[in-house]
């Protein structure tokens, strides 16, 4: 099995490795395979890769399908949890932040500063200066400046968006952003380079067993329905809010459970609200971010308990009009229903039993061995992936044949994060050699870092990719056919929704460049013209069950108008038959 990296190889997920996947998967002995393509995951099998174990990894749907793709898109420290007193959480997060920032993922992981409001004299502005000190102390002030303390006319210089009525002052605080879909599938690219097999639309179904030991797990092509069994050592459950489900098909009782908390986040046009920098909004039991997003705001987000369909959470008009009315009391000119041009609802996988209230759940994880050979991984955040992904391994070296070497993850770039910062100073030099303006070469080498001339290679032999996609000009023809040919993906949604944020970041939702993008994905996967007006006609009818899902009232209603709208993949069982 090949181990080796090799920094000349682009790190692709092309069609043809996806074929020699299902045959390694089902004729090799593996030390790990990890179930899940969230970024805990992934996480994991770049962990035991780069550890020289025999790594491979299923995922039901895409990578970053679920919660890792629908976030707030904040890589930071967690400065709510201060008042909760989860220290060590904060200060784990700050660390994974700086490394990050500074080596790790430095093309996906960007500096923001961020606007607090002060709205009561006196007793705030010392109490949230206590808490950003700490949050600084704890490792926030090392790549990105410390706090700074402003009146109210200088918090309105920086953000006359905001109503002078709905602050007495402000502080100025930097923390971090990323594509959180872009940064898991980096992940997922990464560990394939260092050898684990990745391997989407493969669905968990059962587990292999010898006496009371996990041997291995029985899988299903979500494409095709086909199957197959791959033997390992030990299996991580890295499933998310499908934690409890690939449980119960080891017929074991888990140490823990996983309740999911729905996160809702709406996305209006930059030009909405007047702000250089990103706000963040006090509530009665959380906080409400305003995040810049390129061209586009984020607002967001709701946490409501969830206990209806998993993979595609609805976003109601209640949970809409909740962020409308909180961002509202703040801002000069509000904003409607029709200034949202974007909706995702995503779901924050929890460990259960600490309190009712979703918001103050914990959001430590937990790492518990469910059977010999079988090991589950759940709650955290998104930022501290990487010690989840070490954690889980960790737990796994009692079943593995041979000594197992200590991580390392914390010096291995992602694929795309070396020579990124000397690209960036060659902007121009770079837009000259393609024929791009210097701010798409710049757009680019932050989606995809030194992978950057890998994505325009396919024009060289057809100069038409250069040009942007008709209805969503912010995106390159060529990246669409890099992410069908290098990234992995096998359907409009994975490319729209994923691959691209244009299902978000476009009014239309991504309809209107639906058949321009089916149309260059079509001959890379084998298309014919039936399957790929198929791709169109299934993508169109999920948009649509969104957006009136999001007019409905409250859940039930707007689950099962979502639920309704086909899947892409069509062989995919919702839920997996538990074994009698």
């Amino acid at each position: 099995m090949e181990t080796e990296f090799n920094p000349d190889r682009p790190a692709d997920l092309s069609p043809a490795y996806r074929d020699e996947a299902w045959r390694r998967l089902g004729s090799e002995q593996f030390d790990i395979v990890v179930i899940g393509g969230g970024v805990v995951g992934v996480g994991a099998a770049l962990d035991a890769a780069t550890r020289g174990l025999r790594v491979a990894l299923i995922e039901a749907r895409d990578i970053a399908s679920g919660t890792s793709s629908r976030s707030s898109k904040m890589f930071h420290g967690g400065l709510r949890y201060l008042e909760q007193f989860e220290f060590g959480l904060v200060r784990e997060a700050l660390r994974e932040r700086e490394l990050s920032l500074r080596l790790l993922a430095p093309h996906l992981v960007k500096p923001l500063p961020f606007l607090a409001p002060i709205t009561h004299r006196f007793w705030e502005r010392p109490y949230m200066a206590a808490g950003l000190f700490l949050y600084d102390r704890m490792g926030g002030a090392k790549s990105v400046p410390g706090q700074r303390h402003v009146t109210r006319s200088g918090a309105l210089r920086v953000a006359p968006g905001l109503k002078r009525s709905a602050l007495v002052g402000g502080i100025r605080y930097y923390d971090t952003v990323v594509d959180d879909a872009r940064h898991s599938l980096t992940l997922a690219r990464t560990a394939s380079n260092y050898g684990a097999v990745i391997r989407t639309s493969t669905q968990a179904v059962g587990f292999l067993t010898e006496a009371d030991r996990i041997k291995g797990v029985k899988v299903r092509d979500s494409e095709t329905g086909e199957t197959t069994e791959i033997a390992a050592h030990c299996v991580i459950n890295a499933a998310g809010v499908w934690t409890d489900e690939v449980q119960a098909l080891s017929k074991q009782r888990g140490h823990f459970t996983v309740r999911a908390s729905k996160g809702v986040h709406i996305v209006v046009p930059r030009d909405r609200i007047v702000s250089e920098t990103a706000i963040i909004l006090r509530t009665a039991t959380s906080v409400l971010f305003v995040i810049p997003w390129e061209t586009h705001w984020i607002i967001g987000t709701t946490d409501t308990d969830w206990n209806l369909d998993l993979a595609h959470p609805a976003a109601t008009r209640k949970d809409i009009d909740y962020i409308l009315d909180r961002v509202n009391t703040e801002l000069v000119t509000k904003l409607t229903h029709d200034d949202i041009e974007g909706v995702y609802a995503g779901l924050r996988p929890l460990l259960a039993g600490e309190d009712e209230g979703t918001s103050t759940l914990s959001r430590e994880h937990a790492v518990a061995v469910v059977a010999p050979g079988l090991v589950s991984i759940a709650g955290g955040k998104y930022t501290t992936y990487r010690v989840m992904g070490a954690d889980a391994v960790d737990a796994c070296t009692d079943y593995l044949p041979s000594r197992v070497a200590s991580s390392i993850t914390e010096r291995v770039p992602l694929v795309g994060a070396d020579g990124y910062f000397a690209l960036i100073n060659q902007c121009e030099h770079l837009g000259e050699r393609h024929g791009l303006h210097p701010y798409r070469v710049r757009r680019l080498l932050n989606r995809y870092g030194s992978l950057f001339d890998d994505v325009l290679l396919y024009a060289d032999e057809d100069r038409s990719l250069l040009r942007p996609l008709e209805a969503a000009p912010q995106y390159l023809r060529a990246e669409i056919v890099y992410a069908v040919a290098a990234e992995g993906a096998l359907h409009l949604e994975d490319v729209l929704a994923r691959r691209t944020r244009i299902a978000i970041e476009y009014s239309h939702r991504g309809v209107d460049c639906a058949r321009e993008v089916a149309e260059l994905m079509a001959p890379i996967l084998g298309w014919d013209e039936a399957t790929t007006g198929d791709e169109v006609t299934t993508y169109t009818a999920r948009v649509e069950a969104e957006i009136a899902s999001q007019r409905q009232p409250d859940d039930a209603s707007a689950d099962a108008l979502r639920a309704a709208a086909p899947e892409a993949r069509k062989e995919i069982l919702e839920p997996v038959p538990v074994p009698e």
